[in-house]
């Protein structure tokens, strides 16, 4: 979900506002620029809350038994794809060329991806990084998913989810305003 969606976002929302000119052209309707980002990070969200059924499909045709609770990945994929996605096209309105993504994604998305509980617990990890990981809205996604498939402890699950709705929002009014500002310029 977070390589779909933030991948999906930067590069997307930078090609088709600086070399096919999709944005200029959208925005001469009656579009303004908050409708059009939220459009894309909608959409961008919901493709990553699709994709992210994937592995929990290829998991089940390798013996895990299917849970009721995993009809909710859609549901929580499409929210933490909707954050990756408006955290994605804050970096393309921030970039000034498309080379930078590369440094996002060195410096911010593989740490973040290695450092969310995906593939070791997080208590094996020094405890600067287990603390750290905890503001992760990644590590919030994997807890949920493993809790709708494995058994759903309500109010942690109901934090975790907070989390990747507050992250959401952020990154959502920060992508507008990034926007925003990048088409003015």
């Amino acid at each position: 979900m977070l390589f779909s969606a933030a991948f999906g976002a930067m590069y997307g929302s930078f090609i088709k506002r600086e070399f096919q000119r999709t944005y200029d052209a959208i925005l001469s309707t009656p579009v303004d620029t908050e409708e059009l980002v939220t459009a894309e990070i909608l959409w961008t969200g919901a493709r990553a809350g699709i994709y992210g059924c994937v592995p929990v499909l290829v998991a089940m045709l390798f013996g895990l038994d299917p849970a009721f609770g995993m009809l909710l990945i859609p549901i929580i994929g499409m929210v933490a794809g909707f954050g990756w996605a408006a955290f994605g096209t804050t970096i393309s309105a921030s970039a000034s060329s498309i080379e930078n993504f590369s440094y996002v994604q060195s410096a911010v998305l593989t740490p973040l991806f290695l450092t969310a509980g995906t593939f070791f617990p997080l208590d094996e990890l020094p405890r600067g990084i287990e603390i750290a990981a905890y503001f992760n809205p990644l590590y919030h996604c994997v807890e949920l998913v493993r809790d709708v498939t494995f058994g759903i402890d309500l109010g942690p699950d109901l934090l975790h989810f907070g989390a990747l709705l507050l992250f959401g929002t952020v990154c959502w009014r920060l992508a507008v305003r990034q926007t925003e500002k990048r088409l003015v310029s």
